[in-house]
């Protein structure tokens, strides 16, 4: 499997794609500024790669309010997750994704775990954001993660583990479309920016 470095352009943030079968696969981490210290996050080798991009894409929206009041549990909440039973954080209504943060004495973090069985084999992924995330950043995983719309997936992608619990629909897709899909996508990340409005002018004296 290639392994991946990506740099943001100022060398603040880096992305890394590094297989491995003892570690988490995805690894976001950002260098410390001048309001906040450094943090990182971590993604589990199944974690669909739309719940990634929603991250990544928060992180490079030029415009985008970094809000610190953001709360990562407000759309787990209004899309129905409960108070989990027996641990802290709040669980899906299908029971199989959990979410919490933990902040006790020196800990402070976010974990989520995406499992079937209570047991080691019984885990899908899972993805952990230390507590200097910017809030907003981790909200916008976790909007991702309670959203409905269908993902796009070859048949041979779905981890058989978890096929049971899933709802799936099949629907052919042009050639054209799947061929330039990343290209597309590119496409799609440089207009937002070119359409980024210029900071407005200083104030007359």
């Amino acid at each position: 499997m290639p392994r991946v470095h990506l740099a943001s352009p100022d060398q603040q943030a880096m992305l890394r794609l590094d297989p491995s079968p003892d570690r988490q696969w995805w690894t976001l981490q950002h260098a410390p500024t001048a309001t906040r210290p450094a943090w990182s996050a971590s993604f589990g080798a199944r974690t669909p790669v739309e719940l990634i991009a929603a991250v990544t894409d928060a992180l490079t929206r030029p415009a985008a309010p970094a809000s610190r009041t953001a709360d990562p549990y407000e759309p787990l909440r209004t899309a129905g997750w409960e108070d989990a039973e027996h641990r802290d954080g709040l669980i899906s209504p299908d029971g199989i994704a959990h979410v919490e943060h933990f902040a006790q004495g020196n800990s402070d973090s976010w974990y989520v775990d995406v499992a079937i069985d209570d047991d080691a084999y019984g885990l899908l992924w899972k993805a952990h954001f230390t507590g200097s995330t910017p809030p907003h950043l981790i909200t916008a995983f976790t909007r991702a993660l309670c959203d409905e719309a269908p993902l796009p997936r070859h048949p041979h992608q779905v981890p058989a583990l978890g096929r049971r619990h899933f709802r799936s629909s099949t629907h052919r897709v042009p050639a054209a479309a799947a061929a330039f899909a990343l290209e597309n996508r590119i496409r799609e990340l440089t207009a937002r920016r070119t359409r980024t409005p210029p900071p407005a002018p200083p104030s007359p004296r």
